[in-house]
């Protein structure tokens, strides 16, 4: 029997490897960051491929006779056209579970960072000075209100970890009843704008979705608290980045871990802005979150191949039914 034949988009962290590499019956093939014609090419012999941020669309499918399994490297699928693979019978499998606790802690980081000043300070020393003209400009989190808009596995974990600094959090979420967002002991707020104007703190964890698109507008901006900080390690374009320039001016600082087009071309707008972290969307990226992202996606592509997919992994979990 031949062996089935797995496309890697990118070198896989040992711990997934090496549940790949005891199955006599796998053969994997690593492309680094394929192009577009690489990766369809490609995919012309694959049972089965391993996306980072590779757009499975329908061009891909139809570029890929054999396929029985998308695994994506984290719990994204805004790159994975669901309902295309969904009608050629193609799971969409996720690694649930793998990184959210690498992703909130990188979002309180941000937090922490922006709220006192690290970047600017760190620069103006390296730059030969000490003390800031005028003065650090830090805040505390403490007693400060935290919004955190999407209540998954990461935005659950956050609430909790502003709560244990002392903040007061609110949690917007239409996916979530009240009543159980109370018993978790936060406030669940009913509307956006009104929710950001009495929050210090604004943390996005929603999914990228034709709703959330571009949630943060220019209104959205008009409608925060002077001074807050928000931060985004969702998905780019849920922020839309034209409107938060000039609302900059007002803000005590924006982080993210995302942009809308990554990675940026060019020098980007918000790189001119001192009171902007930025990270390379790596905040999953620790290596317990890659050890743990590898196994399960590797996991996933095994449990395709064997006919088993687990519905809890699966975008579209019809298809295990």
């Amino acid at each position: 029997m031949n062996p089935y034949q797995v496309l890697l988009c990118r070198s896989l962290h040992p711990a997934g490897m090496a549940l790949l590499d005891a199955r006599p019956d796998v053969h994997c093939t690593v492309l680094h960051d394929p192009p577009v014609p690489q990766f369809h090419a490609a995919l012309a012999t694959a049972d089965a491929t391993l996306c980072w941020l590779e757009r499975v669309d329908q061009a891909a499918l139809d570029a890929a006779p054999r396929l029985r399994c998308v695994s994506r490297y984290g719990v994204g699928f805004d790159t994975v056209n669901i309902a295309a693979c969904t009608a050629r019978q193609v799971p969409v499998m996720v690694a649930n579970g793998s990184n959210d606790l690498s992703v909130a802690e990188h979002a309180l980081m941000l937090m922490l960072a922006l709220a006192r000043r690290v970047g600017q300070h760190d620069a103006h020393i390296k730059a030969g000075g000490w003390w800031p003209a005028r003065g650090p400009e830090m805040v505390d989190l403490a007693g400060r209100a935290l919004l955190v808009v999407g209540y998954g596995r990461i935005g659950t974990r956050v609430a909790r970890y502003g709560a244990a600094l002392g903040m007061r959090v609110s949690v917007l979420d239409p996916l979530y009843h009240p009543a159980r967002i109370a018993a978790d002991g936060f406030i669940a707020a009913r509307e956006l704008h009104a929710a950001l104007g009495t929050a210090d703190v604004v943390s996005l964890h929603c999914p990228l979705r034709p709703d959330t698109h571009h949630l943060m507008n220019a209104a959205a901006f008009a409608a925060m608290k002077p001074g807050a900080i928000l931060i985004n390690t969702a998905r780019g374009p849920v922020v839309d980045e034209a409107a938060l320039i000039p609302a900059l001016a007002r803000l005590h600082g924006y982080g993210a871990d995302v942009l809308e087009v990554e990675p940026p071309i060019g020098p980007h707008p918000l790189f001119a802005h001192p009171n902007v972290l930025l990270s390379s969307h790596n905040a999953a990226s620790t290596e317990e979150g890659l050890a743990r992202m590898a196994r399960m996606a590797a996991q996933n592509i095994l449990d395709c191949l064997d006919g088993k997919p687990d519905p809890a992994m699966m975008v579209n979990p019809e298809l295990a039914s």
